[in-house]
């Protein structure tokens, strides 16, 4: 029997200040927004893989354990476009030999934290 196909993903969080995130995703970040649900909105991220904000009293104030992870080829070309919107990075690109990988770090307006990288090894995409 065929494994039933998935058409899209959203990842959804939570948030404390619904503003606040929708102006560092829609305008720093560039995200495009695809829906906006009053309290929740949803973002594109790439083809079929969406972030969705839902504003909650109980949201966490300082999340841990997430992280959020944009794969590109142009990680530099990211950091740098994110520093003159004046974003605070965590750690600047950097090669991490252990994973192969190319990346840094920053958090956004909830502390949950962004990683974009970039895989150096070519057999990513084999399988």
């Amino acid at each position: 029997m065929r494994h039933p196909s998935i058409d899209e993903q959203i990842t959804f969080f939570y948030c404390r200040d619904l503003a606040a995130t929708a102006h560092f995703y829609e305008q720093v970040v560039k995200l495009p927004l695809v829906l906006d649900q009053g309290d929740c909105r949803i973002y594109r991220v790439s083809r079929d893989g969406y972030l969705g904000f839902c504003q909650r009293s109980n949201a966490p104030e300082q999340p841990a354990g997430v992280l959020f992870t944009i794969v590109t080829q142009e990680v530099d070309r990211w950091y740098q476009h994110l520093v003159d919107q004046d974003v605070v990075f965590e750690t600047p690109p950097t090669v991490n030999p252990a994973y192969n990988i190319y990346h840094c770090f920053l958090q956004d307006p909830n502390g949950y934290r962004i990683e974009i990288q970039q895989f150096l090894d070519p057999e990513w995409k084999a399988a």
